[in-house]
């Protein structure tokens, strides 16, 4: 557990240093949630209609903006070789790595995401699925993501081929988590809906790690 906590420590702070990512990612979000009043027009009953799927694509294209650097860095400098090598399994490192990612991006998505559905007039029942729906929801996505930034190192234009990687994979964190704010903006149930959002994000704990590290080794192979 504590090389797998210095792992995160490192990813933190060479995120905290660099900054831009985290700030990229958060005014994408931002600014693409308010094109969408401008474009469709200032009815309120319509912006509240689509509020929830409108702030759940933007959050999910913002969390691809940083993971082609989630292992590109480490494999540029040569430390993706030593942790290969290290005594931590690589599964454990892929782990800690996307639970670095997270911390500096699906968690600033979620501070965000009520400020922008305010904005789109959404009620304060979606307000509470929505952000309930993200926490279960944005760690699936980063875990999906950290599988295709592994599959994508070293490759030319990695980035346009990260997205067609892991674009499909998005569909059904996406469904369920625009359905459960629609459940709870119609007074429908939402436990359905965040039971499946729970079992993605289980089996992507399982077996995203085990994915993304047998990628890593073909990488420095």
């Amino acid at each position: 557990m504590s090389r797998f906590t210095l792992i995160v420590a490192r990813d933190l702070r060479l995120a905290l240093r660099r900054g831009a990512d985290s700030t990229m990612v958060v005014t994408f979000f931002i600014l693409i949630a308010v094109l969408f009043p401008l474009g469709v027009g200032p009815d309120t009953a319509i912006l509240a209609r689509i509020s929830p799927g409108v702030i759940w694509v933007t959050a999910l294209l913002a969390s691809m903006l940083s993971l082609e650097r989630l292992f590109q860095a480490d494999f540029e400098d040569g430390s993706l070789d030593l942790l290969v090598l290290g005594s931590l399994p690589l599964e454990a490192v892929v782990l800690a790595k996307s639970l670095a990612h997270w911390l500096t991006t699906g968690m600033l998505l979620i501070v965000a995401a009520p400020v922008l559905a305010l904005l789109l007039n959404m009620s304060a029942e979606g307000l509470i699925a929505l952000v309930l729906a993200m926490l279960l929801g944005t760690p699936s996505l980063t875990l999906i993501g950290a599988v295709g930034a592994a599959l994508t190192v070293g490759a030319r234009r990695g980035g346009a081929l990260l997205s067609l990687l892991v674009l499909p994979l998005y569909v059904p964190v996406l469904i369920f988590g625009v359905g459960a704010v629609d459940a709870a903006i119609s007074g429908m149930a939402v436990r359905p809906h965040f039971l499946i959002l729970g079992a993605l994000l289980a089996g992507t704990l399982v077996l995203t790690p085990l994915a993304g590290a047998a990628a890593l080794r073909q990488a420095v192979q």
